[in-house]
């Protein structure tokens, strides 16, 4: 059995300055720094078991895996598993640059988001499958571990085809869906007795309020 609690990182400067996230090492703003403190403490009261805690190793996730992590009395475990999307040449980049040298079809109202599973938006881009590759070397990690009860700490992207690995669906699925995440969510996955995988709750932001 796995209880699983994923955090979408919370406000960062690339929501606020027209950059694009990607790789960057963009820190969390004030209000994201207050975000992430809020989960923290209010998981830290709601939560009475021991956690481990993994993270990606961008900035805005490292600060958020810490701020929350010291509210547990733990250390992060920092993976480049966990990054968001790599996406090439546009990383740097502003987003109003991506929009205008998109070398792929992308996901309707987006301007990054690979419309297929295969599709690279921009040179030395990450398709969406080679994402699900190096996620699921990380998911057979934590289901083989003997921990638990487990904190996420990602990305958008990257969590959206978490969510929809962990729900037994195959990677062929992402071409005609996706399960979006909000920036602060907060989402519970476990695995019960028979293993059967289940979301309880996906994107609640009841954490930051």
């Amino acid at each position: 059995m796995k209880n699983i609690i994923t955090i979408q990182h919370p406000e960062s400067v690339q929501h606020k300055n027209g950059m694009i996230g990607s790789w960057c090492n963009w820190e969390l703003t004030d209000l994201g720094l207050e975000q992430a403190s809020k989960i923290g403490k209010k998981l830290s009261e709601e939560l009475k078991k021991e956690y481990v805690l993994y993270t990606s190793d961008l900035l805005r996730t490292k600060q958020t895996a810490e701020i929350v992590s010291s509210y547990f009395g733990i250390k992060p475990t920092y993976t480049e598993s966990l990054r968001e999307f790599n996406l090439g040449e546009a990383v740097g980049n502003s987003k109003e640059w991506a929009a205008n040298n998109n070398k792929s079809n992308v996901w309707p109202g987006t301007i990054d988001w690979g419309e297929n599973i295969d599709d690279k938006p921009f040179k030395g881009c990450e398709s969406k499958r080679e994402v699900w590759g190096r996620l699921t070397q990380f998911l057979k990690l934590i289901m083989s571990s003997d921990d638990e009860n487990i904190i996420i700490v990602s990305h958008d992207g990257t969590l959206s085809i978490l969510f929809t690995m962990w729900l037994g669906l195959n990677v062929e699925t992402l071409n005609g869906s996706n399960l979006s995440g909000k920036k602060a969510g907060v989402s519970f996955l476990r695995e019960d007795e028979k293993g059967n995988r289940i979301i309880d709750r996906l994107n609640d932001l009841s954490y930051i309020l």
